[in-house]
C-alpha cells in the first residue's frame, strides 16, 4: 500500500472510530466494522461525511514520523531535559516537533504558520503533543499551567476545521473559570481571525444575548460548563457536529464539582470526536474521567506528575509570623520587591477570602499603591478591567483570591506573595506557579501563621521536593496533620471499612 493510501485509510479510520458508550465504565475497545455497521454510521453522520469527502483527498495529514528530520540524540536530549514521558497504548513513537519549521511538513495552513512566527520554538507540551494530535489521536496532556497548552491544542484544532471545513460548530473547549475561558479565547481568536473563522467565549455573569448571536456564526466555542449547559438546554447551542473536544484543566473542573455537567456536555458531542484533556495533576478522579470519555489516549506528561511538585525555578521563601504582623509585613515586602530597578516588576498577592482581599485592597490604596483586584465581590466587568490593567502593565500590583489561582496567563510576574496560606498544599503549588513561567525564574514569598499549622507538613514536603530550604520556625510545627475530612461531612466523617460485616448483638 502506498504512503498516500495508508494516510487516506488512517484518516478515514479516525473519522469513523467509535468510542464506547459514555455512561459505561468498561474499558474502551475498538470494534471491527462490518459493511452494515459502516452504512449505519455513514447514514447517521451523512452531513459530516459529505464535508469530509471534499477535503480528505486533497488535504491529507502526513505521517508524523516523517514530519521531523531530527536525530535520536536530539530527541533523547529533549525528553531528558524536559522530563517528558509518553504512554501510548498503540506503541507508536513519534518524533517531537523541536522547531516551528516541523509544522510546515504537516500541511499546516500558511496563515497559521504566520501567527506562530512570533514564537522561537514549541514549548515541551506542544513539541511532544503536536505529532500525535496531527495524527488525530486522543491526547491527555499533564503539564503545569503556563506551559503553552492553549496553542498546543489550538493549532491542531483550527487546522482540523480548515482541513475538514464546516460552517457549523466543530471545536469545543471547556474551561473551569471565566478567567481561563477568556484567556483561552484571546489566544484562539488570534488563530481563528488569521484564517477567517469565528470563535466565541461563553461564561456566566453577563447577559446571554450576545453569546447566543455569536455562537450561531462560530466554528469554535470556549465555555464554562454552567453557562454552556444553560444555552444547550434552551436550544441556543447545538453540539451535534462537535468532533474536536478539549477539557482544559480537567482536575480543576472536578474540584469545582462539574463532573456531571461535563458528562452531560460530552454526551451531546459526536461519538467519533477527537478528545483532548489537559490537567496540571493526575488524581484518580481525572483518570476515571479520561477512561470514560477517551479512546486509547496518548498520555504526555511534562515533569513529575505523580507527586505534587513546584517548579524548581521558583525561589520559595516562607516566613512564620504572628497573624497581627501581616499588614506591616506586606508593606515591607512591597517596598523590598519594588525598590530601585524593580519598581515596575509585576507582583501578585494572594488573600484567602474576598473580605480579606477587599480590606487589603483599601489598605494598599491608602498607602499609595495602585492595585488591580480580582475577587468574588467584583462584577465581571470590574474583573476583566483589573486583569487587563495588570496584563498591560498599567498597574503592576494585583490582589487576588483563589478564584484566580489557576489558568491566568500573566507574563513576567516576578513575585507571588501569599498573604494568607491557601486551604490546601495543591492550591499553594498552583498559586506560586504564576511565577517562574516559560523558562523564567521567580520568587514566591509566603507568610505562614500558627492558624495554618495543620498544613505545615504538606508545605515542608513541597519545599523539599523543589530543593528549597525549610525554615526552622516551620519545623517547630512538626508534621502535624489535620483530622481527615470528607467533602460533604467535614471533620465528622468517619472512615469506615464497608467490606467488614457488622457484629450481631443480642439483647435478652
Amino acid at each position: 500500500m502506498s504512503p498516500k493510501a495508508i494516510d487516506k485509510k488512517r484518516k478515514h479510520d479516525h473519522h469513523h472510530k467509535h468510542h464506547h458508550d459514555e455512561s459505561s465504565s468498561e474499558p474502551i475497545t475498538k470494534k471491527i466494522r462490518t459493511d452494515s455497521h459502516h452504512h449505519k454510521h455513514h447514514h447517521k453522520h451523512h452531513k459530516h461525511d459529505k464535508e469530509s469527502e471534499n477535503h480528505t483527498d486533497s488535504k491529507l495529514k502526513t505521517d508524523s514520523d516523517k514530519l521531523t528530520d531530527i536525530s535520536k540524540e536530539d530527541t533523547d536530549k529533549f525528553f531528558k531535559e524536559n522530563d517528558v514521558s509518553i504512554e501510548n497504548p498503540q506503541k507508536e513513537n513519534l518524533n517531537p516537533f523541536l522547531t516551528m519549521a516541523s509544522l510546515k511538513n504537516s500541511g499546516l495552513d500558511r496563515r497559521i504558520e504566520k501567527v506562530l512566527e512570533q514564537f522561537e520554538k514549541p514549548t515541551p507540551i506542544q513539541a511532544a503533543s503536536w505529532p500525535y494530535l496531527f495524527k488525530a489521536n486522543d491526547v491527555i496532556g499533564v503539564a503545569e499551567t503556563g506551559s503553552g497548552k492553549t496553542l498546543g491544542f489550538g493549532v491542531p484544532a483550527v487546522d482540523h476545521v480548515i482541513k475538514f471545513g464546516s460552517r457549523d460548530l466543530k471545536v469545543l473547549i471547556v474551561s473551569p473559570t471565566r478567567e481561563l475561558a477568556t484567556q483561552t479565547y484571546e489566544n484562539m481568536e488570534e488563530l481563528t481571525n488569521a484564517v477567517g473563522l469565528h470563535c466565541v467565549c461563553i461564561y456566566g455573569g453577563v447577559p446571554k444575548e450576545e453569546q447566543r448571536r455569536e455562537v450561531r456564526r462560530s466554528q469554535c466555542v470556549i465555555a464554562t460548563p454552567g453557562r454552556l449547559l444553560d444555552l444547550i438546554q434552551e436550544g441556543s447551542v447545538d453540539l451535534s457536529n462537535v468532533d474536536y473536544l478539549i477539557l482544559d484543566e480537567a482536575d480543576r473542573m472536578l474540584e469545582k464539582g462539574f463532573e456531571e455537567d461535563i458528562k452531560s456536555i460530552v454526551g451531546q458531542t459526536r461519538s467519533d470526536r477527537q478528545t483532548l484533556m489537559f490537567t496540571a495533576t493526575w488524581p484518580k478522579e481525572v483518570r476515571e474521567l479520561a477512561s470514560t470519555f477517551m479512546n486509547k489516549p496518548v498520555k504526555i506528561s511534562i515533569g513529575d506528575t505523580d507527586e505534587l511538585t513546584a517548579n524548581k525555578r521558583i525561589k520559595q521563601i516562607v516566613e512564620v509570623i504572628e497573624p497581627m504582623e501581616k499588614r506591616g509585613k506586606l508593606l515591607e515586602l512591597l517596598e523590598k520587591y519594588l525598590s530601585g530597578s524593580k519598581k515596575h516588576d509585576r507582583i501578585l498577592i494572594f488573600a484567602l477570602y474576598k473580605k480579606e482581599a477587599a480590606r487589603v485592597e483599601r489598605d494598599l490604596r491608602y498607602h499609595g499603591y495602585d492595585v488591580a483586584a480580582l475577587h468574588g465581590d467584583l462584577s465581571q466587568a470590574q474583573r476583566t478591567e483589573a486583569l487587563e490593567n495588570f496584563k498591560s502593565g498599567r498597574c503592576n500590583l494585583m490582589l487576588a483570591t483563589d478564584v484566580a489561582a489557576r489558568g491566568l496567563d500573566i507574563p513576567n510576574v516576578k513575585v507571588v506573595i501569599n498573604l494568607t496560606f491557601p486551604l490546601t498544599a495543591e492550591d499553594y503549588v498552583h498559586r506560586i506557579g504564576r511565577t517562574g513561567r516559560a523558562g523564567h525564574s521567580g520568587i514566591a514569598h509566603t507568610l505562614f501563621t500558627k492558624e495554618e499549622k495543620h498544613l505545615a507538613g504538606a508545605l515542608m514536603n513541597v519545599l523539599r521536593a523543589a530543593d528549597q530550604p525549610v525554615p526552622e520556625d516551620l519545623l517547630k510545627f512538626g508534621s502535624y496533620t489535620k483530622k481527615k475530612t470528607h467533602s460533604a461531612y467535614g471533620a465528622f466523617y468517619k472512615d469506615v471499612d464497608m467490606s467488614k460485616k457488622g457484629k450481631k448483638i443480642m439483647f435478652n
